[in-house]
């Protein structure tokens, strides 16, 4: 059979609907998959690439298919972090104390995408331990952005965002503690899902901050995002959403301090999908959600206090098997007081509550994903007017609030400034993927025209 020359830029859905039609085998598939990976390799997409252990995988797909089996992902090959156990297959974390483990069992999430009938397609690249946002790996190498690869993917999942746009695998894995889906998906130029806190579970996956780790798709396409997201949850969010009625919807658009500064450039994306959604009969207004401001320190207490706690014994044992930048965050981390954490949570739960009291208002809250198109790697400030802001705390800015939450939050691609992507985030409530998804998909389509 002849491949589809484009397959392997489309969506999950067209992909998994060739495989169905079976114009296309998934051991082919695998093959052209494997060609772009190795023309790729500057990228830094991968720590382990799929290889030929994604064939066996491949073949039993290829018996189901040809019985004719039901079977979401049935072929489909989807690349996992390699935050993400995965059996017979190594699992480093990023990291060096890692580099040799090979599990004996899957994460309770790779299961069930076996079970959906995917392909396990490689272990992508992230920062060290998840614990970062530029995925500049010491040990592993730097992640490169497929859209300029003189600058960031983001992290800590840029690996996953650059394999699904660059058109290495279908869709991917991906984690999520202050952002690390959401971020890469704005800087690279896909969608990003954080589901809400808990619906996903986290068996076999290596911890950062307990409070706060989710687990999400990075997708192509919205319908991608829905369709990984019902496989992976056992749910209905996606065919839920397609049902979801947008007109009427009343939309809130984030001005607060925290959201300033922003880059002239994705403010007025923002004002652009602002407009069109009132256009398509959304009731779109200004909101504010003051509170907001105490998140960043709120965030870095909880996280440094979290993290510190997961690697307790390695970064007292071994501090010098870790990179600089996570060395230093960890070894901070272990001076967080009891009292400044009980604070942190204190002020976590006021924060909870008024998002809570927002969303009696408004059904979707709508803000950029980060305040910045994709820097430079090796940048470590950005200049605003009033000041500069380190890379990473302008990249976490305004996703790490919704981790604290553990509302459900979306990057959907929306339009560009001098040439890179710009990241739009839908934020909804607590289980409320539907909506989230419905009103992504109308910006989706909104981008396109």
């Amino acid at each position: 059979m002849a491949q589809p020359p484009s397959l392997t830029a489309a969506p999950l859905a067209a992909v998994a609907a060739a495989l169905r039609q079976r114009t296309i085998s998934p051991l082919e598939l695998v093959d052209a998959y494997q060609e772009r990976i190795e023309a790729a390799a500057e990228l830094r997409a991968f720590i382990t690439p799929p290889g030929d252990q994604a064939r066996p995988d491949a073949k039993r797909a290829q018996q189901r298919l040809a019985r004719r089996e039901a079977g979401a992902l049935l072929g489909v090959p989807i690349a996992i972090k390699d935050l993400f156990a995965t059996r017979g297959l190594r699992t480093t974390a990023g990291s060096r104390i890692l580099r040799d483990w090979v599990p004996s069992r899957d994460a309770a999430l790779v299961t069930r995408l076996r079970a959906a009938g995917a392909v396990i397609f490689g272990k992508t690249n992230l920062h060290e331990f998840a614990y970062g946002v530029t995925n500049a790996n010491p040990w592993w190498g730097i992640a490169r952005n497929p859209r300029d690869v003189r600058r960031s993917p983001g992290g800590s999942s840029g690996g996953s965002a650059i394999a699904v746009v660059a058109g290495l695998c279908a869709a991917a894995l991906g984690s999520d503690t202050g952002g690390s889906i959401r971020i890469p998906a704005a800087l690279c130029g896909c969608v990003g899902l954080k589901p809400t806190y808990g619906l996903l579970p986290l068996d076999g996956v290596v911890p950062l901050g307990w409070s706060l780790d989710h687990a999400g798709p990075l997708t192509r396409t919205i319908e991608d995002a829905g369709i990984l997201l019902d496989a992976l949850s056992g749910g209905r969010a996606w065919k839920q959403a397609q049902r979801v009625i947008t007109r009427g919807l009343r939309v809130g658009i984030l001005h607060d301090s925290i959201v300033q500064p922003l880059q002239p450039g994705v403010s007025r994306q923002v004002e652009r999908v602002a407009a069109a959604l009132r256009r398509h009969g959304l009731r779109v207004r200004d909101v504010r959600l003051p509170e907001m401001a105490w998140t960043v320190a709120t965030q870095l207490v909880t996280l440094r206090a979290e993290a510190s706690a997961a690697h307790a014994r390695w970064i007292r044992a071994r501090p010098r098997a870790y990179g600089p930048d996570v060395r230093i965050r960890l070894q901070l981390g272990a001076l967080v007081s009891g009292a400044d954490y009980v604070l942190a949570q204190r002020m976590r739960a006021k924060f909870k509550d008024a998002v809570r009291r927002l969303f009696d208002d408004i059904d979707i809250l709508l803000l950029p994903t980060t305040p910045i198109t994709a820097p430079v790697v090796g940048e470590r400030t950005v200049r605003w007017r009033t000041g500069e802001e380190p890379v990473d705390g302008a990249l976490v800015r305004l996703t790490a609030p919704f981790n604290l939450t553990g509302v459900p939050a979306l990057s959907v691609p929306y339009g560009e400034v001098g040439g890179l992507p710009v990241g739009l985030q839908l934020v909804g409530r607590w289980n409320d993927e539907a909506r989230v998804l419905a009103v992504g998909r109308l910006i989706e389509a909104l981008a396109s025209r």
